[in-house]
């Protein structure tokens, strides 16, 4: 008898759905097409030299260990390295409060199991970054919304939030994905007031901290809470601080970190040994191995200045392209920026003629939870050229053009 698999399907099934931004990287392979779908870093800056020298000479000095099991926690000495980067932003951390994960998708997806009980309601930012929401739809989250201005989360309609009861918030307060914004230290100090008088722990995730453009660093949510608490020498807040190796190195290592505090990581190492027993070996010791002796700060450098190009091509291009009552936003840093249509505008609804002209985005409905945001795009600016950029700025403007003079 064959198996009618939709009837061995789990109810937590039922809820994961296919990624918009998945199925844009297909057609982005199609000849001819400029897409700014993708969250891809410029393939073009991955240190590809290091990583070659790097992995001849792990495998030449470490073969063995390298191509075997390795703790859940992660490899040592890159977790020592991870303290120590982070303890010279201003933590205070020891290697107990960090555990490596397989990219911070792996991250989201383990809190969700730690955390998340059905009907469970997550407080997020509208928008907020996609996959977060695919990571805890399947552990049945339901969603409370704050939204999001030119400075990231409105913190002064925050508290009506939190008399709702949130299991926890989750935030991006540096170049949000996907809007680009960033909190100021005003809101970022409310946000952290405001949780500490609820009791509700705050999720920050911050994969493009290190890619900033222009203005001043703010402290990252995790250490202004540690601020304001008596440590001692390790992580006890109320913070849960991700990042990544994968905006800083490649994406192709499948790294990140998260810190908390230790009886947080130890109950995140215990879903994480149900999941895949440990991060890659080899990809650990590599990845330790290139970023030795300061190559990831000299490497940051460099992207940066890649990174500002390319975003001041993309604005520079939406000024020239863009139709009267077209908007978007203007990035400190990040990847992304965000693009606000005429409320008559479908996003969605317009991407298959946008298409046509072969230039991709993601549409906006998909990064809020209510499914609201219809008249609102995600752009990403850091994988094409700024010659790409603009021939890909000029189509949209062409079909956005075409869609405000049709009948």
């Amino acid at each position: 008898m064959q198996t009618p698999w939709e009837y061995r399907y789990s109810q937590r099934t039922q809820r994961i759905k296919a990624s918009a931004i998945r199925e844009l990287l297909a057609v982005a392979e199609r000849p001819g097409m400029i897409s700014f779908g993708g969250g891809f870093p410029a393939p073009d800056v991955f240190p590809v030299e290091e990583f070659k020298k790097a992995c001849i000479s792990v495998l030449e000095k470490k073969g063995p260990e390298v191509l075997q099991y390795g703790s859940t926690d992660g490899y040592v000495p890159l977790r020592e390295m991870v303290s120590r980067y982070n303890i010279r932003s201003g933590m205070n951390i020891d290697i107990s409060n960090i555990l490596i994960t397989t990219g911070s998708q792996q991250a989201l997806d383990l809190l969700g199991k730690i955390f998340i009980n059905r009907g469970d309601r997550i407080l997020v930012e509208s928008p907020t970054y996609l996959g977060a929401l695919q990571a805890w739809n399947a552990y049945g989250a339901e969603y409370i919304t704050v939204p999001v201005d030119e400075y990231g989360m409105r913190t002064d309609l925050l508290e009506e939030a939190l008399r709702i009861g949130p299991k926890f918030i989750y935030v991006l307060p540096n170049f949000q994905n996907p809007t680009g914004t960033t909190m100021p230290l005003e809101r970022r100090m409310k946000l952290i007031e405001l949780a500490d008088r609820y009791g509700v722990p705050i999720i920050e995730d911050d994969p493009y901290g290190q890619l900033r453009y222009e203005g001043d660093d703010i402290p990252s949510v995790e250490i202004l809470d540690s601020r304001v608490r008596e440590q001692n020498g390790t992580y006890t807040g109320n913070v849960i601080y991700l990042s990544t190796f994968s905006k800083i190195l490649a994406p192709g290592i499948r790294l990140a970190w998260v810190v908390a505090p230790d009886t947080v990581i130890r109950k995140l190492a215990l879903a994480k040994q149900g999941t895949d027993l440990n991060t890659s070996m080899f990809n650990q010791v590599v990845a330790h191995e290139v970023g030795q002796h300061g190559f990831i700060d000299r490497h940051i450098l460099v992207m940066r200045e890649v990174y500002r190009e390319r975003r001041n091509a993309m604005l520079d291009s939406l000024e020239e392209h863009m139709p009267e009552g077209v908007t978007w936003t203007h990035p400190q840093g990040g990847l992304f920026l965000w693009v606000r249509l005429p409320k008559n505008l479908d996003s969605t609804e317009m991407l298959p003629g946008v298409i046509e002209e072969n230039v991709a985005y993601v549409p906006g409905e998909f990064f809020h939870p209510d499914g609201s945001g219809k008249n609102s795009i995600r752009l990403n600016f850091s994988f094409c050229s700024p010659e790409k950029i603009n021939e890909g700025i000029a189509r949209l403007g062409k079909a956005f053009k075409k869609k405000l003079v049709s009948p």
